[in-house]
């Protein structure tokens, strides 16, 4: 269970003085020893796991532990790529089957510092390990990003994320504008809830109107998206989880309001690239981690009293609402989001974690799920906590088979010359405006492919007019054009 949660942070313009990555995660490691209220968790730590972020420390976890005195405990490195709620349901697993007494989970980042760095044209260096490795590392399986995605310049989070937001309007049957509306007005409830959380990055978010706006240097991305639909990683903000067992929490004399208990976890790692899937504006992945939290706690995670889904872009939290069959209208989050909350690289889910074990204390009898998703909405995982114990053992459920049987990748193809039908498409943008339109294509033997256009008369339709369900040309050279 879950006996002391901590966070740190710092804004501070000359970097110089600013901590590095480790410090704040240090930091927030012994806030959250001071928030369980036994300094001694720390000295009984069996494992500190670190979340891959930005930064290149070759043994994070090392360097925190022994500057919170934990001189027995592994370290752990759990790369980029692998789930957050993973981590987490890992180490409860661990305490739940006696093989770890106390395990903390910490991530962090300081990327505001560097970012203040840069513009002061000073060194802001980071704690140069000498390539120590760590105890233990678990990195991902597979790309998350295909060949053919990065061939045609889809390598930014960005640009898979319009276009599975383009997706799903075209699933809805939404007009143009009145998607933007919905998006932004989703996006200016998560900047209220953060104006709400003292933790929060950015307290004094945007009206839906300027979310939609791409003016006042809210400048446009990837259509549909601008700068303030998207996570805000330039921050200096770090988290830690203690967990340990409830006989550990009873020996130290853990006071019982200190404890939150994991319910379940469920998690898919079945990885197919955006342009492959069959339905873009689904993930299989969510409904499964849904049926499995469900089956095992005979409660729907929808019926979860307060929430926190992962919140990277507007259709992220739209794609797991949808699948868990969560009402959009509710309070999605506990935090305010990757936007306005802040979206340290890997680290978010941790924060999140933070704030909702803090819901749950002060509200006691309630439930949380925390969510999470690595890549493009390609792993997905769900977490069921709550500050009263459990009705049955914690489990930890993986349903990667039951999603790969389901998920059959769409098979890929260069065009020839021939005609396609458009699945999504977006229109990227540079700093002097758009610079082209990328298209998914579905030929007629289902096959899939890859086209991108750099026509001003293309580009202007494509962001004023329904381009998915269209058809098109395309060309051996990658190259596409509307025929109608």
């Amino acid at each position: 269970m879950l006996v002391g949660v901590g966070t740190a942070a710092q804004r501070l313009d000359d970097p110089v003085e600013a901590k590095e990555a480790l410090g704040l995660m240090a930091e927030a490691l012994a806030v959250a020893a001071s928030d369980a209220g036994e300094s001694r968790l720390l000295s009984r730590l069996a494992q500190v796991r670190v979340t891959k972020g930005t930064w290149g420390y070759s043994d994070p976890a090392r360097w925190v532990a022994d500057a919170v005195g934990a001189k027995d405990a592994r370290s752990y490195l759990a790369d980029v790529g692998v789930l957050q709620t993973a981590v987490m349901g890992d180490a409860a697993a661990a305490i739940a089957s006696g093989s770890a007494e106390v395990i903390a989970v910490v991530g962090g980042e300081a990327k505001h510092r560097g970012l203040r760095a840069s513009i002061a044209g000073v060194e802001a260096p980071d704690t140069d390990q000498g390539g120590a490795e760590p105890d233990d590392v678990v990195t991902p399986h597979g790309m998350i990003i295909s060949r053919a995605e990065i061939d045609t310049g889809l390598v930014m989070a960005t640009h898979h994320y319009a276009m599975i937001e383009n997706a799903r309007r075209f699933a809805d049957g939404q007009g143009i504008d009145e998607h933007r509306d919905e998006v932004a007005g989703l996006w200016a409830r998560f900047a209220r809830a953060a104006a709400a959380n003292p933790d929060a990055w950015f307290r004094d978010g945007l009206d839906a109107a300027a979310i939609a706006t791409p003016e006042n240097g809210n400048r446009m991305l990837a259509w549909p998206y601008t700068k303030w639909h998207n996570s805000q990683w330039n921050v200096d903000q770090a988290a830690a989880l203690i967990l340990c067992s409830a006989g550990t929490a009873r020996s130290l004399g853990i006071a019982a309001d200190r404890w939150v208990f994991p319910w379940a976890a469920a998690e898919s790692n079945h990885m197919v690239p955006v342009t492959e899937r069959p339905e873009l504006h689904r993930s299989p992945g969510f409904a499964h981690a849904g049926r499995a939290l469900t089956d095992h706690l005979a409660m729907a995670p929808s019926d979860a009293d307060h929430l926190d889904l992962y919140s990277c872009f507007p259709i992220a939290v739209r794609t797991q609402a949808l699948e868990l069959g969560i009402d959009p209208d509710r309070e999605l989050t506990v935090t305010g989001g990757m936007t306005w909350a802040g979206g340290p690289l890997n680290n978010y889910v941790l924060q999140a974690a933070v704030k909702l074990a803090q819901e749950l204390r002060a509200d006691p009898g309630s439930t949380g799920l925390l969510t999470s998703i690595s890549g493009m909405i390609t792993k997905q995982g769900a977490g069921v906590w709550s500050a009263e114990p459990p009705a049955q053992p914690f489990v930890n459920i993986d349903v990667t088979g039951a999603v790969a049987a389901e998920l059959e990748p769409k098979p890929y193809r260069p065009g020839d010359d021939e005609p396609a039908t458009v699945v999504s498409y977006t229109v990227i943008w540079g700093r002097q405006g758009p610079e082209r339109a990328v298209a998914v294509g579905e030929f007629a033997d289902g096959a899939r492919t890859l086209a991108a256009s750099a026509s001003s008369d293309v580009m202007a339709a494509a962001v004023s007019e329904e381009f998915c369900g269209r058809p098109i040309i395309v060309a051996p050279d990658g190259s596409f054009a509307p025929t109608a």
